[in-house]
């Protein structure tokens, strides 16, 4: 049944629409003016309140601004012995739900309640899908979160375990994709990529020499001059990693990034002979990246040769074998904030 608040300074009438609502179960309290009701409301939730205008001090349109202010779904019903078209418009503006004019009639008074339960019973029920809705709302969120930070996880595994593979065939070459990588997310960030772009740079730097697997190990860590024979076989690893990655569930960019690491500006690359206007930009970063990582480690067939000489290297030959904005970022990187080789295995934000 209802909690309902009558508000009444004359104790008759407080006393009889009362007794109007005991038979029907309701609880049923009184105020004799708006403070008492004000303090009534605040301890607790009625359903409806049916109020009086004219009483002493405050009126009962006060009483209905400030229960509107506090509390929406209460149903509140104006009563007056005064009634004019100027305090019903009045009434209904400030949020009464209805309006009845005095001496109260017992059938007019029930039908007003019962009215009011039956929009207030809606209130309460939109109320409670709403709140079961957020409820849902909530749990389905956290549940994504959760399988797309157990997705991310997995995916950030297999990126560190593709590169792991190639440092086994390798191991004279251990570390290099992981510093290629973070060398390409550094010029990525400074010439402003976006964040989506920067996470495929970090991933195609992390496992751009996967394609190295098929090549024999003896090959890969022979410390002398590579035949021509062996040469050939060593450039087919970018189309080997292209081929493995085109048949993965991953961007497109990724594997093509990959497949023209080795590509140059002027189509004297390799595997395909691309020219600046064919390369991505990611690739040109990653060019850059590899070349001057390469140069500053150490190979079986010769010894380290630093950062100098890798800047040397990539500044005569931007604009024909590197992208010349690529190498003046890269060189800002190292020269102008001092840069330096990050050999660490970041966390990868596995664009899902």
């Amino acid at each position: 049944m209802a909690r309902i608040l009558i508000v009444d300074d004359e104790r008759s009438i407080r006393a009889t629409l009362c007794e109007f609502l005991r038979p029907d179960g309701h609880h049923c309290d009184s105020a004799v003016d708006v403070e008492e009701a004000l303090t009534l409301h605040s301890d607790n939730p009625y359903d409806i309140i049916v109020s009086d205008i004219i009483m002493p001090r405050i009126t009962g349109i006060h009483l209905l601004e400030r229960v509107r202010a506090d509390s929406k779904p209460v149903q509140v019903i104006i009563m007056t012995g005064e009634p004019t078209v100027d305090t019903a418009v009045l009434a209904v503006q400030k949020g009464a739900n209805d309006y009845l004019t005095k001496p109260i009639r017992k059938d007019d008074f029930l039908k007003a309640v019962q009215n009011a339960l039956k929009v207030k019973r809606l209130i309460d029920e939109k109320q409670m899908l709403e709140a079961e809705n957020r409820r849902y709302q909530k749990n389905l969120e956290e549940t994504v979160e959760l399988r797309t930070a157990e997705l991310q996880k997995n995916m950030q595994g297999i990126i560190y375990l593709l590169s792991s593979v190639v440092e086994v065939r390798d191991p004279y070459t251990a570390g290099h994709q992981r510093r290629v990588g973070n060398l390409a997310v550094v010029i990525g960030k400074k010439m402003k990529l976006d964040k989506q772009a920067i996470e495929y740079l970090r991933i195609s730097g992390y496992i751009h020499d996967i394609g190295k697997i098929v090549i024999p190990a003896e090959i890969l860590t022979k410390p002398g001059v590579l035949s021509p024979l062996e040469m050939e076989m060593i450039k087919l690893h970018p189309t080997k990693g292209y081929e493995m990655l085109d048949k993965v569930n991953l961007p497109d960019i990724i594997a093509d990034t990959i497949y023209q690491h080795h590509e140059r500006c002027d189509g004297s690359g390799y595997p395909q002979g691309l020219d600046k206007r064919s390369i991505s930009m990611e690739s040109k970063i990653l060019i850059v990246a590899d070349v001057v990582e390469a140069m500053m480690s150490h190979r079986p067939y010769r010894p380290a040769r630093g950062l100098m000489a890798a800047i040397e290297e990539i500044r005569e030959n931007a604009g024909r074998l590197y992208d010349k904005e690529v190498v003046d970022t890269c060189c800002q990187i190292f020269l102008n904030d001092h840069y330096e080789i990050d050999d660490r295995e970041h966390p990868i934000l596995f664009p899902l």
